[in-house]
């Protein structure tokens, strides 16, 4: 039986384990980057484990997060970073050398790799045909410490794309977006799509590497294309040709299921408030006021489309009561962008350009006014997330958002009287490495830390009986954005737990953290979920938080993939109910109480839940595979690394 691109990538890759669906996996990782609202916990958490170096071949701590300097925070982390990759042996990717993903997909991503990122956008890299997996700081520090990366082997879902794109009124985000309309952002949970067919050869890199990044959109762990000759030619034209390998999957390789989707019949789409699978027709929207664009990030801000955008913009103005930003993904791409003139017509045209980093995507700056309406080529359109509770934010492609930009309104592009142009991927780019700095492991360097940055907390091991009150019960599609928020006045206290845990539910319920704290000297506290619980940002942190303020467990109907992680690594119980309907018998400020953890969790992960507040019980479930069962017993994955790497 022949092997798909997934299979051929964890064999060559296997320490342990089995590729069949469900089974426990173990894999050895060549590359794992950071970025620096993630990474400051992250290489805290590698510096506790205690080695004096990386034990990956490739690691690269990038800033792009938290630029913003409006006090000593954001710039301590910074330097922060920059000593503990010198004195660990990493890459550092400077502040304004762009975006995490774009970066690493032009300078360091290769086919036939695996990567491991602490953003859940790391999946781009499937562009290139590399398995590029999102995990939390603690996973990947895990890693950087010789650990291979142990997981359950998803399903293989194969996407068979067809025809080709209608160019340049529908690109690759019309794609995602039409998948996203498709499967929900619950549909890739449990799955790794890997896209085959005729389609892709009419799909370039960057094309690709959009419609990876957004998958994460589906809850997936992954998504990956071919390489193949368009792999080759982007890799020649960053000057890394050698690092091609081809990969494709062999003609009688299986799959779980398998997803046809014909690019020609593709039209321009767009995400309404505020769910990225919420979406319609651009032209069902046609019409609609607009009062803030932003393009770029780093779903869309490759050479190509921004280049593209400037097409738009040329000898134009950008309509009256708009307000329109730009954020290059890269310094490559902005430097390219500044010698073709594209910058110039940008200006001219009264568009606001901002540095290569994520900026308002993750709330750093650029927040809608009261109210208003936000378009946006983003990747998450969450209520809140973009710094104004009551905005609303709509995503859609950067073509659909420079004609809007222009004319103040949504416009259909095949009904726009402005020319589009197609236009072509470039057969070089600006090679310019100087602003990442080499990896050096040089032990005599000091890690230089802030007043702000404060050590890591660790977790008892798991008690056998949990007494806790129901401190928040909650709805479905909950998100890490609801559990702890972004955004300027947030993200600085990345490196400072008792800090950042002040914030913890602050748009859901102000009084969640007091009440917390109160509950934490009697026992800690409880959440309750609904359905995919956890869902977005791989922020490790809403687990953290939590963890800090005696969480004891989480009961939901379901979780997404990261946020479980995460619970599990933190030594956060993570509990499903075994009947959905039983939801409805907690309600906040409940006290539960749950028996014979231990024992339990060890043979059928079955509990019994007691509702001491109304006289009634119902039984959750855990799904947890062996280590992840040694993780909680150990109280999360810290101590348990600790012990593999030391002992």
């Amino acid at each position: 039986m022949g092997k798909n691109i997934v299979e051929k990538i964890f064999d060559a890759h296997l320490a342990a384990g089995s590729l069949k669906t469900g089974e426990l996996l173990s894999v050895r990782v060549d590359q794992v980057y950071t970025q620096d609202a993630t990474g400051t916990m992250t290489w805290l958490e590698f510096e506790a484990i205690g080695l004096d170096h990386v034990k990956v071949p490739t690691a690269v701590s990038y800033v792009d997060h938290n630029m913003l300097q409006s006090n000593f925070m954001n710039a301590d982390d910074h330097l922060f970073l920059r000593t503990a990759a010198a004195r660990f042996g990493a890459y550092f990717s400077r502040p304004g050398n762009g975006i995490c993903h774009q970066v690493h997909l032009e300078r360091f991503a290769a086919p036939g790799r695996i990567a491991l990122g602490t953003d859940s956008h790391t999946p781009t890299g499937g562009g290139i045909g590399m398995i590029a997996i999102g995990v939390g700081g603690l996973e990947a520090a895990s890693v950087m410490a010789g650990m291979p990366f142990e997981f359950t082997m998803p399903k293989i879902v194969k996407v068979y794309l067809t025809g080709k794109l209608r160019r340049p009124y529908v690109t690759a985000m019309d794609v995602i977006l039409t998948f996203l309309k498709m499967l929900t952002v619950k549909g890739g949970v449990g799955k790794i799509f890997e896209y085959g067919g005729p389609g892709v050869n009419d799909l370039s890199v960057t094309e690709r590497a959009t419609i990876t990044n957004m998958g994460a959109e589906l809850g997936a762990t992954t998504s990956i294309f071919p390489s193949d000759e368009n792999t080759l030619k982007f890799l020649k034209a960053q000057g890394r040709e050698h690092q091609w390998m081809e990969l494709q999957a062999d003609e009688d390789a299986e799959y779980s299921e398998i997803i046809e989707l014909d690019l020609s019949e593709i039209e321009p789409m767009i995400a309404q408030p505020h769910s990225p699978d919420n979406v319609i027709s651009v032209k069902e929207l046609q019409g609609m006021k607009v009062d803030q664009i932003c393009i770029g990030s780093c779903t869309n801000s490759s050479y190509k489309i921004m280049k593209t955008v400037a097409s738009i913009l040329r000898d134009k103005t950008v309509h009256e009561e708009v307000t329109l930003f730009i954020n290059p993904g890269s310094r490559q791409v902005y430097e390219m962008l500044a010698s073709d003139g594209s910058v110039k017509t940008m200006i001219q045209a009264g568009a606001r350009l901002l540095e290569s980093a994520c900026g308002p995507c993750i709330g750093m700056g650029a927040a809608p006014g009261s109210g208003q309406i936000s378009l946006r080529s983003y990747n998450r359109n969450f209520k809140g997330r973009s710094g104004t509770k009551d905005a609303l934010v709509y995503l859609a492609s950067p073509v659909v958002c420079a004609l809007a930009s222009v004319h103040g309104q949504i416009v259909n592009p095949f009904e726009t009287d402005i020319d589009l142009e197609d236009i072509p991927e470039p057969e070089s780019f600006v090679i310019n490495d100087n602003m990442i700095i080499p990896s050096r492991k040089h032990k005599d360097i000091k890690i230089i830390k802030g007043p702000n940055i404060k050590e890591v907390p660790v977790k008892e091991p798991l008690e056998d009986t949990i007494f806790a009150e129901v401190l928040l019960k909650l709805s479905d599609n909950i998100t890490t954005d609801d559990i702890l928020p972004a955004g300027t006045q947030v993200l600085p206290y990345r490196s400072n737990i008792p800090m950042i845990s002040t914030f913890i539910f602050k748009n859901i319920d102000e009084t969640f953290y007091h009440r917390a704290m109160l509950a934490k000297q009697n026992g800690g506290g409880i959440i309750v979920g609904g359905e995919n619980y956890g869902q977005g940002s791989s922020r490790e942190h809403a687990a953290i938080a939590p963890m800090y303020l005696g969480i004891k467990a989480v009961i939901s109907k379901s979780f997404a993939r990261i946020h479980r992680a995460n619970l599990i690594n933190f030594g956060i119980l993570p509990l499903m109910f075994l009947n959905a309907e039983d939801y409805e018998k907690i309600e906040q400020g409940n006290v539960l109480k749950i028996e014979n953890i231990i024992e339990s969790l060890k043979k059928e992960q079955k509990y019994r839940v007691i509702n001491l507040s109304k006289n009634l019980s119902f039984d959750v479930y855990s799904n947890l595979n062996s280590r992840e069962k040694e993780l909680i017993l150990q109280g999360g994955l810290l101590p348990y690394v600790r012990k593999k790497v030391l002992d």
